[in-house]
């Protein structure tokens, strides 16, 4: 027992975290057990490699420095598992192993590296990196100075041109989705904003395509943007593109690719039909809108739609106009597979991508300049592809592709007369 009635007092900052502590031990044990999982797996791909006096070619040849991987939940020391090709000498080519796990240079997770753009993008200088991210992963987080988070913008932006230069001659997208993106960024006197082209491969795979800062939402940038893509070689034209009806896209569209068909996004619709309404009646009309687009098939919303018309046309003109104008463009998705349905009929796969980042943007109120909105919106939009969900039904695709006709979300299949015996 201690006769000392001395109290020891936390210095102000000095965080004790025996829970972080206890997460960084377990993911260190973790990553190396992964680590020489995966050297062994490819060990024993390459048993069967011998050497001329028999021996095994491929062989374990130790670990290499000890290096600081930087996580989200701070430093986690690490060990790579090296490999040996021991026939390299002969004449042969060299075999390598390359850890998917741990990369050869591998500094910080990906996760951190969605993290930097993040925190620029709401206003953090690069002066004041250090200190936001102390707070995050520890106080002597390294690899994370303000000279390396420059770099890494210097990266970014070699990333952003590459991708703007990108072949897409062997690119095809059966669909796509457009929106103009308006963000509360610092972003020069012109009114300005992001043009935003996200399609569906025929694997179902959706993938950003086309991303550039327009003004406004002109028929002309529009135009500037989709002949730029058909120049990287995007030669087959789209079957059908999904958005807002007050965009210049469309216009644009009919020059460039007059064969894709058009949807209107029901979103945007349902909300400028009811602008034109009083707020007393918004919430029923809402309701009779959903029974129009959520219709099983057309007929029954075409039939929705005439009813809509005979509720609201005599006191409401207007509503009802912005609504019955843009019919066939709002009825296009029964012309494809029903599985597609809840991605064709709004464009919500820009819209939902775009909620964070244009959230963020508001909170930086005009701390960003053009170049930098542009910049950190991109590598954002592209940390948020590797989770966007593939489209349902993606095995009626190809079908599409060939051209089979659809009714109401069913494949048309033309059966022969039977004849008489």
């Amino acid at each position: 027992m201690s006769d000392t009635t001395v109290v020891p007092l936390r210095h102000p900052d000095t965080i004790e975290d025996p829970l972080t502590a206890v997460l960084r031990s377990g993911a260190r044990r973790l990553l190396a057990q992964a680590v020489e999982a995966e050297a062994q797996a490819f060990l024993a791909e390459m048993k069967g490699l011998r050497l001329p006096d028999g021996r095994e070619r491929v062989v374990r040849h130790g670990h290499a420095p000890e290096r600081v991987v930087q996580t989200g939940i701070g430093p986690v020391p690490v060990r790579r598992a090296k490999l040996r090709d021991r026939g390299a000498g002969d004449g042969a080519e060299r075999i390598r192993f390359t850890s998917a796990i741990l990369p050869r240079w591998a500094r910080r997770t990906r996760s951190l590296d969605a993290l930097l753009p993040i925190l620029y993008l709401r206003g953090v200088s690069m002066g004041d990196f250090g200190e936001a991210l102390g707070a995050l992963l520890g106080k002597d987080a390294p690899n994370l100075s303000p000279s390396v988070v420059a770099r890494l913008r210097g990266e970014w932006e070699a990333d952003h041109a590459r991708w703007q230069r990108r072949d897409l001659s062997a690119r095809r997208y059966v669909y796509v989705w457009a929106d103009g993106v308006h963000l509360q960024a610092r972003m020069e006197p012109q009114a300005e904003c992001m043009l935003v082209l996200i399609g569906a491969t025929p694997e179902g795979k959706k993938e950003l395509v086309g991303f550039q800062v327009g003004m406004r939402e002109s028929a002309q940038s529009w135009r500037e943007l989709l002949v730029d893509l058909k120049a990287r070689g995007l030669a087959i034209a789209p079957e059908l593109a999904t958005g807002d009806g007050a965009l210049g896209f469309w216009t644009a569209l009919e020059e460039v690719f007059p064969a894709t068909r058009h949807q209107r996004c029901w979103v945007h619709k349902a909300a400028n039909v009811e602008n034109k309404l009083p707020r007393s009646v918004q919430p029923a009309a809402k309701a009779d809108l959903r029974e129009i687009w959520q219709a099983p098939d057309r007929a029954t919303a075409e039939a929705a739609i005439a009813t809509f018309a005979e509720k609201y046309g005599a006191k409401y003109g207007k509503a009802v106009a912005c609504l019955v104008k843009d019919r066939d463009a709002l009825l296009a998705f029964y012309d494809f597979p029903a599985e597609h349905w809840d991605h064709l009929r709004t464009s919500n796969p820009v819209e939902s991508v775009f909620a964070t980042v244009r959230h963020r943007t508001v909170r930086t109120k005009g701390a960003l300049s053009q170049d930098t909105a542009r910049l950190m919106v991109f590598k954002l939009v592209m940390a948020a592809a590797k989770t966007w969900r593939r489209l349902k039904g993606e095995n009626q695709l190809p079908k599409v592709i060939r051209g089979v006709t659809f009714r109401d979300g069913v494949e048309v299949t033309d059966t022969p007369a039977q004849t008489a015996a």
